[in-house]
């Protein structure tokens, strides 16, 4: 295995009410150097919930995605907050944007989203066992949530305002613990 690079250097460039942008200058052990910019982590992952509605059912939400300009069809997710145990935080996020609560969480996987610039993982919660109840959330409008059955997933993937790469995942990995009966 190959040993890290050394950081000679570390720079913040930008900084904003969401993100901060750091510069890392770094030596490889064959000696090449090269800066890199990236996002660095808070410390706390998100969670991106899979909300079973029954076993054929997930609950996806239609919300306005800033960065594609567009509505989006995906899964609710949000960040964990300091001190707050992760399911606790899905739970939390399942009732502000889909209004269900959930009486059985579990964590099923931890993926990141582009590891080369963004120091940042989510974990895929799978959610079941729903029921209605309501937290108010800090959206700025009411969320959609469309129920979507599992077995028309090639029809989802076929859809234009469903592309997040985070949701298709945790999707299939959700399928995937499904049918083991995990």
């Amino acid at each position: 295995m190959r040993s890290k690079p050394k950081i000679l250097a570390r720079r913040l460039v930008a900084e904003s009410r969401l993100f901060r942008v750091e510069q890392i200058d770094l030596e490889f052990a064959n000696g090449a150097r090269r800066t890199y910019e990236r996002v660095p982590g808070s410390g706390n992952d998100s969670v991106m919930i899979v909300p079973m509605l029954d076993a054929e059912t997930v609950l996806l939400i239609r919300e306005y995605g800033a960065g594609s300009e567009r509505y989006e069809l995906g899964l609710p997710k949000g960040v964990v907050e300091p001190d707050e145990h992760p399911l606790a935080a899905a739970n939390r996020e399942l009732q502000e944007e889909v209004g269900h609560g959930a009486r059985t969480l579990r964590i099923i996987d931890r993926v990141s989203l582009v590891p080369g610039y963004i120091a940042h993982r989510s974990l895929i919660v799978l959610a079941q066992d729903l029921y209605p109840s309501r937290l108010p959330g800090d959206e700025p409008e009411e969320i959609e949530v469309v129920p979507w059955r599992l077995d028309a997933l090639d029809a989802l993937l076929a859809r234009e305002d469903f592309d997040e790469a985070r949701a298709i995942a945790a999707l299939f990995l959700a399928q995937r613990a499904l049918a083991a009966g995990d």
